[in-house]
């Protein structure tokens, strides 16, 4: 439960320390007091999103610190698994800096709002006026159910399996995209793997290809050039070859006269040892060499075949279509392979599916279990609650698809009076009737509830007299076994509580401040005396009051 809230610099808080205790609290005070700044306050400190309109000095930072007993409610795991440092009297703290920026610490430990949020599930239920009204909507009944049901273990068990069944149906779903897309090209994709494969492509073959289409294309000239060549190589008295041994046998007789005489005829050697090799390499040059028409059309048609395919698949390489002819393989391979992988996940989704409807199955029991329960006692409450022929008709209508909580849709309808029929909530119950309800409902779930604190919002609006003395009753039952906050502005109701707070508002020169204070007695009498009869008590309001308190 929350034991204390310290406020500074919030709205029109300047300074606040107030201390809570276990029970009944009453909170009273004008319209436009600052109860709803109190509530702004606390809901910063569970995680609510914060700007500078907040700050009431927008030079100075604002803190607001809460501290909670939370020893009794098994919160130690929330913390290790948040890396946190647990204690029995935990406090939080939220600072909104004048930049903008915001920052929370739960015992000193720095945190997100995300890890602030998801404590606050385990502290504190604000109930306020709009979540009356969203007791029409399917959601909010279903959880009501469920709580009365105790399905939140298998609904969770089974979110976490039909996340994973989406995941594989969107998986499924890409798969038979892609295999009908594939399919529609296969015939292509086919044509043109098997065009590449009987082209019998060999990396760097287009170069050697080229090199022999020149070389038989310009055979004549070729042939004409080596036979020169070798002609004038070997010459009988006139050839480079004869000339060449006539320096090397002049060179030889001078050689031995000086090392540099013996190094030119070694150069004259060397140079026709190696011009003998090209010698004997033109004339084998010039016998392999034959006019081939035949080869030389093959030759072309290759080339061609090469270009035609390079030009269709927009690439300068035997090497690239090499890599699209294996492309294409792998893609018709995985067109194969994809049948069996769609029949695979098809009977994983199929097996998910029967695991779903199973957990649905057990959702579904349990709530047709509870919904007896449930109606029981509503009507049982809502008779003490001025409401003495309410009547509940709640309705589970099977459906093929699988929603978040399971395979149930919902009528939850309602009667107020004998002889008129049943019909949606939202549009039969008056705001009167619907607060009430909304009492009741939390009467009953907080038996089921783990929560330590409950806070309620004006849930008497559009109740007075007998029904809200009642409804009061009902509150301070309910707080024998957790803390209850009410936020009223009718005596019934706030002469129940086991303490009571008035939030009141002042002017100081040019400035307004707002202040929370817990009452005396005394003051108490006064200020239910007051919310009978006004800023004038009369004595029958003041002892009226009395009354209420006793």
């Amino acid at each position: 439960m929350i034991t204390s809230l310290s406020i500074k610099n919030y709205a029109l808080i300047e300074k606040l320390a107030i201390d809570f205790s276990k029970g009944f609290s009453i909170i009273t005070g004008e319209t436009g007091a600052g109860k709803s700044i109190i509530l702004g306050a606390i809901g910063l400190v569970l995680g609510k999103r914060a700007d500078l309109t907040s700050l009431k000095n927008k030079e100075e930072k604002c803190v607001i610190e809460a501290q909670f007993e939370i020893g009794k409610y098994n919160l130690k795991e929330f913390f290790e698994a948040n890396d946190l440092d647990y204690e029995d009297e935990t406090i939080i703290r939220r600072e909104i800096l004048p930049s903008g920026k915001s920052r929370a610490f739960i015992n000193d430990s720095p945190v997100n709002l995300q890890e602030l949020q998801d404590l606050s599930l385990y502290l504190i239920d604000i109930h306020s006026q709009q979540q009356t009204q969203e007791l029409s909507d399917e959601n909010v009944q279903f959880k009501i159910i469920d709580a009365i049901a105790n399905n939140s273990e298998v609904i969770a068990d089974y979110q976490k399996l039909l996340k994973s069944y989406k995941t594989d149906k969107s998986k499924l779903s890409a798969l038979l995209k892609k295999q009908s897309d594939a399919s529609k090209e296969q015939e292509y994709h086919t044509f043109l793997l098997n065009e590449l494969v009987a082209a019998q492509l060999k990396s760097g073959e287009q170069q050697e290809l080229e090199a022999d289409y020149e070389k038989l294309n310009n055979v004549e000239i070729i042939k004409e050039s080596l036979d020169k060549s070798l002609a004038i190589a070997n010459e009988e008295q006139f050839g480079v070859f004869h000339n060449l041994n006539e320096i090397k046998n002049a060179l030889q007789k001078v050689a031995p006269f000086s090392p540099e005489y013996q190094n030119l005829f070694e150069r004259i050697t060397s140079l026709t040892i190696e011009f003998d090799d090209i010698s004997k390499e033109l004339e084998n040059c010039s016998e392999k060499l034959l006019n081939d028409p035949t080869q030389l059309e093959l030759i072309n048609q290759k080339l061609q075949l090469i270009y035609n395919l390079q030009k269709k698949h927009q690439v300068s390489s035997v090497d690239d279509l090499l890599q699209i002819q294996s492309d294409l393989g792998n893609s018709l391979l995985e067109l194969d392979n994809m049948d069996e992988e769609i029949t695979s996940l098809s009977k994983i989704i199929e097996e998910k599916a029967s695991e779903l409807d199973n957990y649905a199955s057990k959702i579904h029991g349990n709530r047709v279990n509870a919904i007896p329960r449930l109606s029981e006692q509503l009507v049982s409450i809502l008779e003490t609650l001025g409401m003495p022929n309410a009547r509940f008709n709640m309705e589970l209508l099977p459906s093929e698809n699988y929603f978040q909580n399971g395979k149930d849709e919902l009528q939850f309808l309602f009667s107020a009076n004998k002889g008129t029929d049943f019909g949606l909530l939202k549009k039969v119950a008056s705001g009167g009737e619907m607060s009430r309800i909304m009492l009741a409902v939390k009467a009953i779930l907080a038996k089921y509830s783990k929560l330590p604190t409950l806070i309620f919002d004006e849930i008497d609006t559009g109740v007075s007299g007998e029904i809200a003395i009642r409804m009061g009753e009902i509150m301070k039952e309910m707080s024998n076994t957790m803390q209850i906050f009410a936020i009223t502005h009718l005596p019934q109701i706030a002469a129940k509580g086991d303490s009571h707070f008035k939030v009141s508002k002042s002017t100081i020169g040019d400035d307004t401040q707002s202040e929370l204070k817990l009452l005396s007695q005394e003051d108490r009498i006064i200020e239910i005396a007051q919310m009978l009869s006004g800023a004038n008590i009369s004595d029958s309001a003041l002892n009226h009051a009395k009354e209420l308190l006793n």
